[in-house]
């Protein structure tokens, strides 16, 4: 029995021993590559030509090419904020920071040390991002690499947790061996040194600088790039990065990438467009190369290249064409909602005054223009969209032609909405509108999200709030245009007596619209599942004559949870997850309370975009002051068109909890119901308008029945 026992512990000694000398290992196994991260603050793709660049004109001609969105925690991005970036894996700053370029590191024996390292560190851990500034050197360090820092932007990206960096060199000239470090980070500060000279003007404001000053700065950054490459080993990979902005006007910049990488343009599953990539791509790229498991903490994707034969002057077009459009959009957008809503607003105030008025030998006229305004009113965002097929920001005079675009689109809408038989219907127009807006939207997002891209109710590489799928905009319109939809392709079978085929109808077309919204790779959107099931279930509620409570909305919402959650499970175990998946990597890492925390602050500071909180209040107001109250016809306005539309009520109060839900679950906020409401309050105006001139052709009275209609017709 004593051997027995000694046998036993001799096994468990064995067992403890390897257990321990397993754990004792490196984490990770050393860099099996050598990267160098070159950044250039500042270099757009306009600077690059032949004879001024001729070594980033010919990388761009042999190596893989994009537009780098280079946007950190504010809408500038400043040198240092786009090297602690870089540094980081997530967006990241200098808190405070005067945009100016970073300072020089103390040098020693062992190194440099970037100084303030300790509070950058702690400020970035702070913000709702939860920056690990140090990441990439740390990451480097740990797996028994050396890390390399030429000038003081390359040691803010390249020190590690303790804001220290193995060799430190001033400038290129200074360095001698460019094979002694897995990871070296270059600092080439030409650019953003022109601006530096220039100052600022008599108000405080970046003064100009010069064409032929800024071309002379981008050809000796080209220069400094030269020599550093050629002292570079075979096999090297080299990232070139514009990782920020000159001015305070935010820009794409260049995001080139050399050896290793085919002919082309450069994508990453943060985009998933070909020639377009973010800053936060460069920490996971530069670890990719090296060999080394990227640390939860990062964000980015790895640069990936799609071939492509086209020349270097061909992509520099192309690439300088993105920032173009994303600049016009940039110009123009706040102007665009502004007057959007302001003419939604005049439609609102217009409206009451026909619908009030009464005795009028032309109120069958009125009601007629106030249909037809209605109708282009909610045409228009489905026509901002497919403004987006024509190529209007290279005009001379970019907003005046989108302006007849949009304008000419939402006229040929409205004209085929009221062109067939269904014009006579109350909601047969507005199931065209709405029906072509839910299939542009859909359409759009299954094939690659093309007309979202630089349009007015998209997003932009600017922003760079997400780049594929649905923006929250777009799924505002998606989801009320197919809850509309869904209601009205159900009204004939209704009316019909097939309560059951109308149920399936609104089923069908929730699920589809679900479907769409929240699978990864098309709508790949998480909020919008929940607040369409929600909103469809709301629908399908009443269609079948069932009461709607707190209770059955609360369990539709979990179940949208739920679904949403197993997609986001399903989707993480993909190589290259979506934001569904990682928003579920994000919660096993025990960081989905900080996401949730930060986009229901957004939310709630939406309320200070005053454009779009007084468009939501505008049409609340008029939905229930003008529309839902009796007028001069005795009877409620919706009232009228809920006799004449069994569909119209449901649909209403289905796009309302839409709203709600939308809101809520976005960081959006506002934002979500006032474009809801710049497509169902004209939608429901057009619909109410029609039952009014149909009772005008019937008389212009009602029965005493009509004029006290029950609570159920009742908004």
């Amino acid at each position: 029995m004593a051997r027995r026992w000694r046998a036993a512990w001799a096994m468990i000694t064995v067992l403890v021993t390897a257990f321990m000398t397993l754990s004792a290992q490196p984490a990770q196994a050393e860099p099996t590559g050598r990267v160098v991260i070159v950044g250039v603050p500042g270099l757009q793709w306009s600077d690059l030509s032949p004879k001024g660049t001729p070594t980033l004109w010919r990388l761009a001609g042999s190596g893989a090419t994009a537009a780098l969105s280079v946007r950190t925690t504010t809408t500038r991005t400043c040198p240092v904020d786009g090297w602690l970036t870089v540094s980081a894996g997530q967006r990241a700053r200098l808190a405070n920071g005067s945009c100016a370029l970073p300072p020089t590191p103390r040098t020693g024996e062992n190194g440099a040390t970037v100084p303030g390292w300790a509070e950058i560190v702690d400020d970035n851990a702070d913000t709702s991002y939860r920056a690990q500034v140090g990441l990439l050197g740390d990451s480097v360090r740990r797996a028994g690499g050396c890390t390399r820092a030429v000038g003081p932007g390359g040691a803010f990206a390249a020190a590690d947790r303790q804001g220290l960096v193995d060799r430190y060199s001033a400038t290129v000239e200074e360095v001698t061996d460019w094979s002694g470090c897995a990871l070296t980070v270059v600092d080439v500060d030409d650019v953003f040194r022109a601006y530096i000279k220039a100052g600022v003007d008599s108000e405080g404001a970046q003064a100009p600088v010069s064409d032929g000053d800024r071309a002379r700065a981008a050809s000796d950054a080209d220069a400094r790039i030269s020599r550093a490459l050629k002292g570079l080993p075979a096999g090297t990979t080299v990232l070139i990065a514009g990782l920020a902005d000159t001015t305070g006007t935010p820009h794409l910049h260049v995001a080139l990438g050399s050896g290793g990488f085919e002919r082309g343009h450069l994508t990453s599953s943060a985009t998933r467009r070909a020639g377009l990539v973010t800053l936060t791509d460069v920490t996971a790229t530069a670890l990719d190369r090296l060999g080394l498991e990227r640390p939860s903490g990062t964000v980015g994707s790895v640069w990936k290249t799609v071939p492509s034969g086209d020349p270097a002057g061909a992509k520099v077009r192309t690439l300088d064409d993105q920032d173009l459009a994303a600049q016009s959009i940039r110009r123009l957008s706040g102007v665009f909602f502004v007057v959007l809503f302001a003419v939604q607003l005049l439609l609102y105030g217009s409206a009451a005054l026909a619908l009030r008025r009464s005795g009028t030998r032309d109120r069958k006229r009125i009601l007629g223009w106030t249909r037809i305004g209605a109708l282009a009113g909610a045409a228009t965002p489905a026509a901002t969209y497919l403004a987006g097929l024509l190529p209007w920001w290279r005009s001379p005079y970019p907003g005046a032609l989108l302006v007849v675009c949009v304008a000419a689109l939402a006229a040929a809408i409205t004209a085929l909405a009221l062109a067939g038989p269904w014009r006579r219907s109350i909601t047969g127009p507005g199931l065209v509108i709405a029906g072509l807006t839910a299939t542009v939207l859909g359409l759009d997002v299954i094939t690659g999200s093309s007309l979202q891209i630089n349009t007015f109710m998209g997003y932009t590489a600017l922003v760079a709030g997400r780049f594929y799928g649905f923006g929250n905009m777009a799924f505002a319109l998606f989801a009320t245009a197919s809850v509309l939809t869904a209601a009205w392709l159900a009204e004939p079978l209704l009316r019909a007596g097939r309560r059951l085929a109308a149920l399936a109808t609104v089923v069908g077309v929730g699920l589809v619209a679900m479907v769409v919204d929240g699978l990864p790779g098309w709508g790949s959107d998480f909020g919008g599942v929940v607040a369409i099931l929600v909103g469809t279930g709301t629908l399908a509620l009443l269609i079948s004559g069932r009461r709607v409570s707190a209770v059955r909305l609360g369990l539709l919402a979990l179940l949208g949870a739920v679904i949403v959650l197993g997609m986001s499970f399903a989707d993480s175990r993909r190589d290259e997850p979506t934001h569904l998946g990682k928003f579920w990597l994000q919660l096993m890492d025990g960081e989905g309370w900080s996401v949730v925390t930060r986009k229901f602050g957004a939310m709630l500071g939406s309320l200070g975009y005053w454009e779009y909180t007084i468009a939501a209040i505008g049409a609340m107001l008029f939905l229930f002051l003008v529309l839902a109250r009796p007028s001069s016809w005795r009877t409620p306005i919706l009232a009228s068109a809920y006799r004449r539309s069994p569909t119209l009520r449901p649909a209403l109060l289905s796009v309302l909890v839409i709203a709600l839900a939308g809101m809520l679950m976005n960081d959006s906020g506002v934002v979500i119901p006032a474009l809801v409401f710049t497509l169902a309050i004209p939608l429901v105006l057009a619909a109410c308008v029609r039952a009014l001139e149909l009772d005008v052709a019937d008389g212009g009275s009602t029965t005493p029945e009509e004029r006290a209609p029950t609570p159920a017709r009742t908004a």
